[in-house]
């Protein structure tokens, strides 16, 4: 461990090379587990959703879930891979609490899909990450500690076991190593995860809910000297936001930096994000393949995709993320930066469905990427679980272009939007926010301030138009920015003229 004060990343990735890989699973949206007729509802009360397969009683044999493979082709053709005409389910071993056969049905040295790869787009250069396998296999269950303060082991006075998700299909996508990308590996990683969970919600095969755990990955980081041998890798596991892909990639290269600066080895090992820190903490000694003592599943027969099938999915494959965006950012009028920070801000099919719901472009981007987004930013959440729906969004400025909100009010009723206070319409009118544009009613407030400005009104009585701004504000003021611009402009004007 470093002794001395850990150096700045801009001078860790100055001296050193990373190279990340990560590792991402993907739970199915299937509606039965993949060896057996369970449910996967989210959220059911814990262990009612298990059968004697599942839990693997003794006698219960598994049969394989059609559509779980039919989703795995799927993702693996939109990842460009070859998808294998014969393969077998393997048997991983190991012994946690949360697996109730003390075994994974898995994929070993016979994945279902390989060698595709994946293009992102950083700074306006494009980054290939290659795939290396995409494999099919079950998910476990879910440990929970309780009686204690934080939710984790330590300090928790017991521990208890929901099974309803063990065994539902779990997609494991591996990228191969990405050495050369310097300085930008935290957001090449952010990037690919972002390009990954679009492509796989566009193919409907699972909802890739970061914060439910159907997307989690895992994010592989090492460094090394230029012109050196890679370093030792360390596995940051179940890491569980976009935003968090990108600082664990970041804080364990300033991490090991200061480890290899002191002249310290890198461990190989597991290692978990902290949240609330923004540092990894140390897990397990990482095991390799043959701890797993993998071995083929004798109780499920081979996997050979007909490839006539495989040709008919392929065809049936959606319009790709990167070929949409590229339609929409015609459609839309915006440039390829400005689309390429829609897309950082995982706010494209956000806008896309505020557009739909009869918002302009330009209107349903300037909410999602100004105040929506500095909301987001300021709370650490995604875009996407702020607190407004791009109905909410198109509702909102609908009541602009009608002139019932400006800007500035229009900001105050998204607060209460966010806040849970119901739609635009419902938080203006409990909060008494509508613009005046009644003349009678904001005659009195420009007669008050043009008494009040006697040098101002005798300026613009001498043609000087462009001094009426200044009494424009001062009535906005006095009508709590609730009084219609235009009107009180044009009212000034026919008062002094």
């Amino acid at each position: 461990m470093s002794t001395t004060a850990l150096p700045s990343y801009e001078d860790a990735t100055a001296r050193y090379e990373p190279v990340i890989g990560l590792e991402t699973h993907v739970e199915l949206g299937t509606n039965t587990k993949m060896f057996c007729g369970c449910p996967t509802e989210f959220g059911a009360e814990p262990n009612t959703q298990v059968c004697p397969v599942c839990l693997a009683l003794p006698g219960a044999l598994p049969v394989a879930n059609r559509q779980g493979i039919e989703a795995t082709i799927r993702i693996g053709l939109a990842l460009n891979c070859d998808i294998a005409s014969w393969c077998r389910m393997a048997r991983k071993n190991y012994f946690y609490p949360d697996m109730p056969k003390n075994f994974q049905t898995s994929q070993y040295d016979e994945p279902l899909c390989t060698d595709g790869y994946v293009d992102v787009e950083i700074d306006g250069e494009t980054v290939r990450i290659g795939i290396e396998r995409v494999h099919l296999e079950e998910d476990t269950g879910k440990t929970l500690h309780v009686g204690g303060a934080t939710g984790r082991i330590h300090g928790a006075t017991e521990s208890l076991v929901d099974y309803n998700r063990a065994g539902i299909p779990l997609v494991e996508i591996v990228t191969k190593p990405v050495p050369g990308i310097g300085a930008k590996a935290p957001e090449v990683a952010r990037a690919y995860v972002t390009e990954l969970r679009d492509i796989i919600r566009s193919l409907g095969v699972s909802d890739v809910r970061m914060e439910q755990g159907s997307l989690r990955c895992d994010v592989n980081t090492s460094l090394n000297k230029p012109g050196e041998e890679w370093g030792t890798r360390t596995e940051t596991k179940n890491v569980n936001s976009l935003r968090s892909v990108e600082r664990a990639v970041r804080s364990e290269i300033i991490r090991q930096a200061g480890i290899l600066d002191d002249g310290g080895k890198i461990v190989q090992e597991t290692r978990h994000f902290q949240e609330d820190t923004g540092d990894t903490r140390p897990g397990r000694s990482k095991e390799t393949a043959t701890d797993y003592r993998y071995f083929p599943e004798p109780d499920l027969v081979p996997i050979a995709p007909d490839p006539a099938w495989v040709a008919e999915l392929k065809a049936a494959l959606p319009e790709r993320p990167s070929a949409k965006r590229a339609r929409l950012r015609e459609e839309w009028g915006i440039s390829e930066l400005d689309m390429q920070s829609v897309a950082n801000a995982g706010a494209v099919e956000l806008i896309e469905e505020t557009i739909a719901a009869g918002a302009s472009p330009a209107g349903a981007r300037k909410w999602w990427m100004g105040e929506l987004a500095r909301r987001a930013n300021e709370t650490g959440v995604e875009l996407a679980e702020v607190g407004a729906t791009p109905a909410q969004v198109a509702q909102l400025q609908a009541l602009v272009d009608d002139g019932k909100l400006n800007d500035k009010l229009a900001r105050t009723v998204l607060e209460g939007v966010v806040a849970g206070e119901g739609d635009p319409a419902q938080v203006m009118a409990a909060r008494g926010l509508e613009v005046v544009s009644d003349t009678g009613a904001l005659q009195t407030a420009v007669d008050e301030a043009i008494a009040a400005n006697p040098d101002i009104a005798a300026k613009i009585r001498d043609g000087k138009v462009a001094a009426a701004g200044a009494l424009v504000g001062a009535v906005m003021k006095t009508t709590r920015g609730q009084a219609d611009a235009k009107t009180v402009r044009d009212l000034i004007l026919a008062r002094l003229s």
